[in-house]
């Protein structure tokens, strides 16, 4: 297990614990796992555990934590608080107290969809926070399909059809399972919601959260693994697991996204609150989706693009890139009501976090970026990873 540690600025250090081996099947490894895909408090003075927070029971999603918790001091009910927010693949933020683990709104379990592949193990609840609300689509169902023409639609049911689907937390599925379909898919996926690229932000003097997040789902599918025999002189190519998979994604029509837009995007939450202050998608609609042949002559909005943004907030604005396979642009938006202020173009796309800084009293922004010149996935000359210093204007 991977973990990360910041100082908490209460004497503790905070790690956040991805799951066990292997991402989608975890029958060998029976029951909640404890300290996998968890936030871990020790003392940076002794070692000691001050507390954990579990964040998902016998993890069979990749949904290991995949950003460091924001350290943060919010007023909630007339209340300070050493708040601690951990931002998810399943587009929860969790909000604790990081002197003492507990959650600052109440997290509840809820039962939880059960699976159907031989000799796993499910857990029958999972934590669900009651503030802050999800920030991107967890719930699988036709009203959430791709409805641009009656035509698309129609489609995209069909393409649905073959797939188990439900709630967040619905489970993988098996080759040839009992049900006849092809996978299940899970929302948002294993590269879905907050991810590794993008992550969030907290204005310290507002307790506000901005965070990043992209729509995209998991439909892995579990094959037979060749088990080791204990008493075999050759394992090379073998496992413990009887089943494996990798991840696995599912195509909508002709070549479209399977869900509605927005396709990634950025949100604002008052951690004092909990409440959603905005939201506005990734950029804006990219040209494949723009010049579609099935999409001539319909006004499709603005979908943002299917990439994970990339944000840091200053003293009055949000920037942000569109990210890997996104326009190779920063966004710079009033971080208060989320209205676009301008955009900046960038030799490549953005690919991780941006960052900015102070220096003799003048304040930089630093983009790192790389991949395709053209951005949007392709079409332009490949820029070698580099960082990018814009100042902005005093």
């Amino acid at each position: 297990m991977g973990a990360a540690l910041r100082r908490s600025g209460t004497g503790s250090g905070v790690c956040r614990h991805r799951p066990p081996t292997n991402d989608f099947w975890g029958g060998f490894h029976p029951g909640d796992n404890l300290f996998a895909t968890t936030i871990l408090a020790l003392d940076v003075r002794t070692g000691e555990r001050r507390w954990h927070f579990q964040t998902v029971h016998h993890d069979i999603w990749n949904y290991d934590n995949p950003t460091a918790p924001n350290l943060v001091d919010i007023t909630v009910d007339g209340q300070r608080i050493p708040a601690l927010v951990q931002t998810t693949k399943q587009s929860y933020a969790y909000v604790l107290n990081r002197a003492t683990g507990e959650p600052v709104w109440p997290i509840e379990e809820r039962p939880a969809p059960q699976g159907h592949v031989p000799g796993e193990w499910y857990s029958p609840t999972q934590p669900h926070p009651t503030k802050p609300a999800a920030y991107e689509m967890q719930n699988v169902s036709v009203d959430e399909l791709i409805d641009f023409t009656p035509e698309l639609r129609a489609e995209a049911t069909e393409i649905l059809d073959r797939y188990e689907y439900g709630p967040l937390f619905t489970p993988p599925l098996h080759r040839g399972n009992d049900l006849g379909k092809r996978a299940a898919i899970h929302c948002p996926g294993s590269n879905g919601g907050t991810n590794i690229m993008g992550g969030s932000s907290i204005d310290p003097e507002t307790g506000i959260l901005y965070v990043a997040s992209t729509k995209a789902c998991s439909a892995p599918m579990l094959t037979p693994g060749l088990v080791a025999d204990a008493e075999d002189p050759n394992p090379i190519g073998k496992t413990v697991m009887e089943w494996v998979a990798g991840p696995g994604g599912v195509r909508g029509p002709q070549g479209l996204p399977l869900f509605k837009p927005p396709y990634a995007r950025i949100t604002a939450i008052d951690l004092n609150t909990g409440e959603t202050l905005w939201w506005i998608p990734n950029g804006d609609t990219p040209d494949r989706i723009k010049n579609h042949p099935a999409l001539e002559g319909v006004d499709v909005g603005n979908t943002g693009s299917p990439s994970h943004p990339t944000q840091v907030t200053t003293k009055s604005l949000m920037i942000y890139g569109e990210g890997r396979g996104g326009a190779a642009v920063l966004h710079a938006h009033d971080k208060r009501t989320g209205a676009r202020i301008g955009t900046v173009e960038l030799p490549a796309p953005t690919n991780t976090a941006v960052m900015t800084y102070m220096h003799d009293g003048v304040q930089y922004i630093v983009a790192p970026v790389g991949g395709s010149a053209g951005g949007r996935g392709g079409g332009g000359a490949q820029f070698p990873g580099s960082f990018v210093a814009l100042r902005l204007p005093q």
